[in-house]
């Protein structure tokens, strides 16, 4: 397993998915707690790709421009007579994450963290604005 401050070496390995789990652990753990304890249940699983019926399901062309998505009902739509739901659970791509830390150059737990908290907050319905300020307030 990698240093997760200093997740490869050059020329190393890249990092797995076991790897991006944890980051998403640490990640889960710098969010508000104001917002953590609504967040108890939350599943996270790291799939190197999206399958094709996500990508027909959400339009999307290329598998490599989604990073993360959120299944399940956000808190904004929930009622306590609604029927007993599947749990909620965040999908982290591996492969287009790693594409991205790439492509960009950004730290790679920053970047996980990122897609972490912009999953979570589509589990409580905000705007891309209430996304924003989280992730200032986590800096």
């Amino acid at each position: 397993m990698s240093d997760l401050r200093n997740p490869i070496p050059a020329f190393g390995p890249p990092p797995t998915m076991e790897d991006i789990a944890n980051m998403a652990e640490r990640a889960l753990a710098t969010i508000p707690t104001r917002l953590a304890r609504h967040i108890h249940g939350v599943g996270i699983s790291v799939e190197d790709m999206p399958d094709d019926d996500t990508l027909e399901e959400l339009d999307i062309d290329s598998a490599w421009d989604l990073t993360g998505l959120y299944r399940g009902t956000p808190l904004t739509e929930r009622s306590v007579s609604d029927p007993v739901r599947e749990p909620d659970l965040i999908f982290l791509y591996r492969e287009p994450i790693l594409l991205e830390w790439i492509e960009t150059g950004e730290d790679l737990f920053r970047l996980v963290r990122n897609v972490v908290v912009h999953e979570v907050a589509h589990h409580f319905g905000f705007s891309d604005a209430d996304i924003e300020a989280i992730e200032q307030e986590m800096e």
